[in-house]
């Protein structure tokens, strides 16, 4: 009998490639039905992206709300480093009014940053608190890290893309960027403007690409490989658990540097399309 019960559990145990797949599913709105359908919302990416936004802002309102004058709290004291990394870096990089640039790149730094902190938490965290719950009939997939999800990085990348068509037309006027559209880089010359044209559409598209692209394939890659380990710990070996300790610590340590990396990559390349909108060809 024991035997059996073994023998039935060892079938209903999900491989390897069906564990990460499992994994790597979004609770969506997708219908089985349809192959193609722009309806679709990643409801777990929605949900964690404002819930994280929430979260963050908070904490900042809170900061900024206890702040004092004299020595200043260790948490204090770390806000105002970032605060002042960011300012120093619009100032150099943005050149003239910066009074919602500044904030906007300390926001999408603060926001971005948590959001791939979400990354270290356990794996099977959530899938196991569903089932707690009575929920996993219902929800069936789940992802906790929104910029793991291709949707949630170019939803913001296409953020800045607006935000870099407005200040072009803030900037320069829709004359002026209509003009630099159609003679720059090349010049003004009538048998010049469909090349600049096609160029300068192919720059924008590239900058919107790349910024949400870079974004989602690191913080991808690392959830992929913290799956990777926990299937070390899942071998009933010695060998295999110590692994998925050993491995799995050293990638956290790592995944430390990603994540504050792709934050810091991110704000800075807002800035620098914004910086870029403010200045001609």
């Amino acid at each position: 009998m024991a035997t059996e019960l073994a023998a039935g559990a060892a079938a209903k145990a999900p491989t390897a490639s069906e564990y990460i797949v499992h994994h790597l599913g979004h609770l969506s709105t997708k219908h089985q039905d349809k192959i193609v359908d722009f309806t679709i919302i990643n409801l777990d990416t929605v949900f964690w992206s404002v819930a994280i936004g929430i979260i963050g802002s908070l904490v900042m309102w809170m900061v900024a709300r206890k702040a004092t004058s004299g020595v200043p709290g260790r948490f204090q004291a770390l806000v105002e480093i970032v605060v002042e990394m960011v300012e120093d870096q619009s100032k150099a990089i943005v050149h003239g009014d910066r009074r919602f640039i500044a904030p906007l790149a300390l926001t999408v730094f603060v926001w971005v940053l948590l959001m791939n902190s979400m990354d270290f938490l356990p794996v099977d965290m959530f899938d196991r608190l569903i089932r707690l719950a009575g929920l996993s009939d219902t929800i069936k997939y789940h992802r906790p890290v929104p910029t793991a999800d291709l949707n949630g990085t170019m939803g913001m990348a296409l953020g800045v893309f607006a935000l870099m068509i407005f200040y072009n037309v803030k900037i320069k006027g829709i004359g002026g960027f209509v003009h630099e559209l159609f003679c720059a880089p090349f010049g003004s010359h009538p048998a010049l403007w469909i090349p600049n044209l096609g160029l300068n559409i192919i720059e924008f598209v590239a900058k919107t690409v790349s910024l949400g692209m870079r974004l989602f394939g690191n913080m991808y890659a690392g959830e992929l490989i913290f799956l990777l380990i926990a299937l070390l710990g899942s071998t009933a070996t010695w060998w295999g658990f110590g692994m998925h300790v050993v491995a799995g610590s050293i990638w956290a340590i790592f995944h430390i540097l990603i994540v504050l990396l792709q934050a810091f990559i991110f704000m800075m390349l807002t800035l620098v399309y914004l910086g870029q909108a403010h200045e001609g060809h």
